[in-house]
Formats: C-alpha cells, structure tokens, sequence
C-alpha cells in the first residue's frame, strides 16, 4: 500500500491534492513519449513511401553564390542505387566546368553504422577517402556538408514531434530531428514534412552551439512512377556566411539496371 493510498484512505482532500503533481508528471512523460513516437512514425511512413525505387540517374545544376552574389555553376551527373536493408549507395561526377571535371565523390550511406564517402580528384589522379571526422565539412566548396549528401536513413536520428502547421499554404508536420552519429556539425534539425505526401519541404539546420546555420527548402516537386516524389529545386542558405548554393534537378530516369560493382571506389577513376 501506497503512502498516497493510505492518506486517501484516512482523508481523501489530501491524497487527491497529494497526487495531482504526480499525474501532472505522468501526464507530461507520456505527451513527451507520444511525441518521440508521433516524430518517429513520421520519418518511418516518409521513408516507406520511398522504398522500392532501385535505382536512379539524373543531372543536376548547382549554382555556388558568395556573400556578394556572385555565381559559380558546375553541372553534374547523380547515380544511385537502393540497397535493401541498409543506406543506399550513390555517386555524383563533375563534368563542367574544366577545373572540376572528372571530380567525382561515392557514399555508402548506412542505417547505423559510419557511412563512408570518397572523393576522386583528377589533378592527384587518386581516390581520397573523406575521414568520418570531416563529415560536417562543405562538399567541393558548396554550402552543403558532407554528410548532408548521404542518403537520410531513419535509425540515424531520434525525432521529436514539435505540431502541426502550415508552410506556403499546405499543411505540415513540424519534425524535430537529433543526429546520433558521431562528428555530425548539427546539433539538431527541424524538418516540415508535407502531410499529405510525407516529402520534405523545408529542413532547419542547427549547430554545434545551437544557432541557426543554414535552411534548405525543396521546390519544384515531381511524381515518378506514380509513387516517387523527387524535388527538382534544392535551395540551402547559409545564414552566417551569407553564402548559398542552389541544385536544379532534371532528367530524372528511374531502374536502369545499375549495378553494385557500378559503386566502388575503383569505378571513380575510369568514369568519363
């Protein structure tokens, strides 16, 4: 029996007056609970509706804008393959302009395990393996780091339901996100996941202090296959740099045979 029990028992006033602090904790474990599980399940349905894709290549812009604005644009080619059970593999080769081409880099994306990332650098003529520690840093001089080009696997993150909301007029989940992998430049992130599609529209990143770094919106969506959702605009601001870069997606082409042996660190050097 109780200490509660008993005081209810001799006056009643009391143990109810007693208990009303411990069901208020009660109740706000379980809303803090509800809210880990409502995030989680989120991030599981958003990367359900993405299962079963195989494979994909596409071109990309990316246009680099210092803090004056000034451009840089280099195009480049994206490959990637599904890999069941675990992250996926993916590739990106630099073919303009000249004094990146050939500049190619391969992720192996993992759901728990480090991912590993190379890059192949032309003038050097080798494959430079990016190590874990420099996961956070900026990928060929872009405002996106390293680890936000590989793929976003969901045992990666703990999440947080934070509410729901409205962004450009649809409604969203607002999804907050802890990295729990080690040498990550985040702190946190807060996603606003479209409710009727799960895709992400809009990603706040937060550093290592907790400020405000940098914001990614994704624009321009498409439907492939009548299920994939891929965004044709990418738009990542730095708000402390003033910097940002912008990929424009286009000639998406979904399960066109390729292969493992497609993604290694060897095939780097005899791409053309």
């Amino acid at each position: 029996m109780t200490y509660a029990t008993k005081l209810t028992r001799t006056a009643p006033w009391v143990g109810a007056v007693l208990m009303i602090p411990s069901l208020i904790m009660l109740s706000q474990a379980a809303q803090a609970q509800s809210d880990e599980e409502k995030g989680l399940q989120i991030a599981i349905e958003a990367d359900s509706r993405n299962n079963g894709f195989g494979d994909t290549e596409a071109t990309m812009k990316m246009v680099l804008r210092n803090k004056q604005g000034k451009e840089s644009i280099r195009h480049i080619r994206s490959k990637t393959l599904e890999v069941e059970g675990d992250g996926d593999k993916s590739m990106t080769i630099f073919d303009e302009p000249r004094d990146v081409k050939g500049t190619a880099s391969l992720t192996y994306s993992h759901a728990t395990k480090p991912d590993e990332q190379w890059l192949y650098l032309p003038a050097l003529k080798r494959v430079k393996r990016i190590s874990s520690k420099n996961k956070s840093g900026p990928f060929m001089g872009s405002e996106f780091a390293f680890e936000d080009i590989s793929s976003q696997e969901v045992d990666k993150y703990k999440y947080k339901y934070l509410r729901d909301d409205e962004l450009d007029g649809r409604p969203v989940f607002v999804v907050e996100t802890y990295p729990q992998y080690k040498n990550s430049g985040y702190k946190r992130l807060i996603t606003y996941v479209d409710q009727s599609e799960y895709y992400t529209l809009k990603t706040e990143f937060y550093d290592r202090k907790d400020s405000l770094l940098k914001t990614l919106v994704f624009s321009d969506y498409q439907q492939y296959l009548d299920k994939f959702w891929r965004a044709h605009t990418m738009h990542m601001e730095n708000h402390q740099s003033g910097k940002s870069t912008t990929l424009t997606w286009d000639d998406y082409k979904f399960q066109t045979g390729l292969k493992p042996s497609d993604f290694n660190s060897k095939a780097l050097q005899r791409l053309r």
